[in-house]
């Protein structure tokens, strides 16, 4: 996991929208006034997965481990519990910021607070069928 340099002035999403033959990213002029950015600038564009296409990914997966799983032994139970605590690797990000670890056969965990390449040590705080909510127990560590 690359660490996000300190240099980092904008992020928000967006849709890549296709104009004239070319691919383009538009960024709303309200996001850009008031902001250190300027057109006389080059910037780096970095593109990442949406959370909601990370999360789609995430469950698809994680059917497919269920049915599997289910299939062999008869196991579809969320494989955490409330109240365990579990150190978890943060992957992504949610639509609302949080972060969203995975763990066995996928299973999503929902963190506050956390960034992508965080390893948090983390309190189940509620479980779904299909999600976790949890709550980090110490300051997450950054290892990149």
């Amino acid at each position: 996991m690359t660490e996000i340099p300190d240099s980092l002035r904008l992020l928000y999403e967006t849709t890549l929208e296709k104009r004239d033959g070319q691919y383009t990213i538009s960024i709303p002029k309200e996001i850009v006034d008031g902001s250190s950015l300027t057109t006389d600038d080059v910037y780096r564009v970095a593109l990442l997965a949406s959370a909601k296409e990370a999360q789609d990914e995430a469950a698809s997966s994680e059917r497919a481990t269920n049915d599997n799983d289910s299939n062999r032994n008869g196991n579809d139970t969320p494989p955490v519990e409330e109240g365990e605590v579990r150190s978890v690797t943060i992957d992504t990000l949610g639509d609302q910021g949080d972060g969203i670890a995975k763990v066995e056969r996928g299973f999503i965990v929902i963190v506050p607070g956390t960034q992508p390449g965080d390893i948090a040590d983390v309190k189940i705080t509620d479980v779904k069928n299909s999600v976790a909510f949890a709550e980090p127990v110490a300051d997450p560590e950054v290892r990149c």
